[in-house]
């Protein structure tokens, strides 16, 4: 229900107040300003996002928020310019012959736009609040002639596409669609032209999820925006590229990974965003059992040997071994890692990035890292034979050495490095542990899996966007190379031979660890089925 006599002066009161009661350190931003300069000034700042705005105005004037995973372009309404609904930042977008839908992003023009429709069309409008990105770009999909993309090229000369890049629209739509992005915990941002339309979907809790549609026509310009912010030659769309960048939300500062490719319809773009502030780092945190939690402790304790992570790609590997890192890491030790690509970076360890272009592969990263007299060595992935050999020599040297590898379970990984090579009585003798894992959703504790919100009956979940799941934890096995293992590896037994040994000895499966997790209600088995199907 809207809050009545809401003048123009008062919601403008009402809305500093707001503001300056949940962002003090802003007050100076509020003087002499007006609605729109604060609603920008304020968001270019990151001190607050466009959603908080928007959820200030509905506390301030009661107009209800428009549900954004609802929202799609409706028809063009007759006789209405994109010059004034754009000017105007208002749309409408439901009507039929006595009432009209308005979404706004600011009430303060809310009165104009009532008479407008009333004096001009004869129609009693209601109204509701979005963002004023989303609201600009719905306005543009909405309105723009989609015959205008038939024979767009996606090349141009580098002046062009600088200039495209440089447009404010566009400035905006990308920025938006980062802090989106972020918001969401979004780990991906995938850019895909089409024949007819670009897409733009976020993966989220390892699942990629619609995020918008644009025309065709706003792909140059945004393909050569992100170039730009990645440091790529935005002029060369026919081989693959590789940039990074830092964008900053809030006090946030956050860590971009910008990859291209030559596709059929131009470049699919992927951005893969590592939220640096989010990662904790804890073993405590990833969601292993107190059984498999202790054994894992006093694994990485050991003073040298080799201990491997194990898992498909996406797997959460790289975060287990940065928390042994954290665990690990004081002035007694010197450990030193060589990874690829290095994704965070953690005071006290020296970190070597691979460059195949100047021939620093991981075997000859590692086989310089020997020298530097280290007591812990990371290797980012174990993948040739010869790596795997400096691994081991190094291990059997006196030194802990922490790598990944990807295989299906934690016993498929003793049988894969003697398939690269590697003599079974080295792998007996250098490895002591392997941990395979996966990442699972968990069920969202807002809605209880249904994605309906509860106390809005009807309606999605707004935490987890109507997926029934938000955030994710993982699953695990841990495989401990005690004697009967050992012996069984230099037998050449099969993985499955060494699973049962493993089992026997107090391994407990990584599909057994997920249905514990069903049964504890945090997480389901759909969930369980859809990532260890493979075990």
């Amino acid at each position: 229900m809207e809050k009545n006599n809401n003048s123009y002066d008062q919601l403008l009161s009402e809305l500093r107040l707001k503001i300056s009661a949940h962002y003090p350190d802003y007050e100076q931003e509020l003087v002499g300003r007006s609605p729109l300069e604060l609603d920008r000034r304020l968001c270019e700042l990151g001190t607050v996002t466009e959603s908080d705005i928007v959820t200030i105005y509905n506390e301030v004037t009661g107009i209800p928020c428009l549900d954004e995973n609802e929202l799609v372009p409706p028809e063009q309404f007759p006789d209405i310019s994109q010059d004034y609904l754009t000017g105007n930042c208002v749309l409408p977008y439901d009507w039929n012959e006595e009432n009209v839908t308005l979404l706004i992003s600011n009430p303060y023009m809310r009165s104009a736009h009532y008479y407008f429709f009333k004096t001009y069309f004869n129609l009693e409008a209601d109204f509701r609040l979005v963002r004023r990105s989303l609201l600009e770009r719905v306005i543009n999909i909405a309105y723009t002639d989609n015959d205008k993309d038939e024979g767009l090229s996606l090349e141009g000369d580098e002046d062009t596409l600088r200039n495209l890049a440089s447009e404010a629209r566009v400035v905006r739509l990308v920025n938006e669609m980062l802090t989106q992005a972020i918001e969401q915990e979004a780990s991906d941002i995938h850019i895909e032209p089409e024949a007819s339309h670009m897409s733009i979907r976020f993966r989220i809790d390892g699942i990629l999820r619609d995020y918008l549609t644009c025309p065709l026509s706003d792909y140059p310009a945004i393909a050569s925006r992100i170039k730009l912010l990645g440091g790529l030659n935005i002029a060369e769309s026919r081989l693959p590229q590789d940039g990074r960048t830092n964008f900053h939300v809030g006090r946030y500062d956050i860590d971009i990974r910008i990859s291209t490719i030559p596709i059929m319809e131009g470049e699919s773009i992927v951005m893969r965003i590592l939220r640096k502030d989010a990662m904790a780092f804890d073993l405590a945190k990833l969601g292993m059992s107190r059984h498999c939690l202790d054994r894992f402790d006093k694994l990485i304790n050991i003073p040298h040997g080799i201990i491997l992570v194990v898992g498909p790609t996406g797997s959460g590997k790289t975060t287990t071994l940065y928390s042994v890192m954290q665990q690990l890491n004081n002035k007694a030790r010197k450990i030193i890692t060589v990874e690829d690509p290095v994704e965070y970076q953690l005071p006290g360890l020296c970190q070597m990035q691979v460059n195949a272009k100047i021939g620093l592969s991981f075997a000859s990263g590692l086989r310089s890292i020997v020298r530097q007299d280290p007591d812990v060595i990371l290797v980012g992935e174990i993948r040739d034979r010869e790596t795997a050999d400096i691994a081991i020599n190094a291990a059997l040297t006196g030194h802990l050495v922490l790598s990944t590898l990807h295989t299906n379970d934690a016993a498929g990984a003793i049988t894969r490095l003697i398939d690269m090579g590697v003599e079974s009585f080295l792998v007996a003798s250098a490895l002591f542990g392997v941990l395979s894992q996966r990442l699972i959703r968990r069920i969202c504790s807002d809605c209880e899996g249904t994605g309906i919100n509860v106390n809005m009956t009807g309606n999605r979940c707004r935490k987890c966007g109507g997926s029934g799941y938000k955030g994710r934890t993982g699953i695990y096995e841990l495989l401990m190379i005690d004697d009967e293992v050992r012996r069984a590896v230099i037998a050449n037994s099969s993985s499955a031979e060494i699973n049962k040994i493993g089992v026997k000895n107090g391994m407990i499966p990584l599909l057994e660890d997920g249905m514990r997790k069903v049964k504890e209600k945090i997480t389901t088995q759909a969930e369980i089925k859809r990532t260890a199907s493979d075990m």
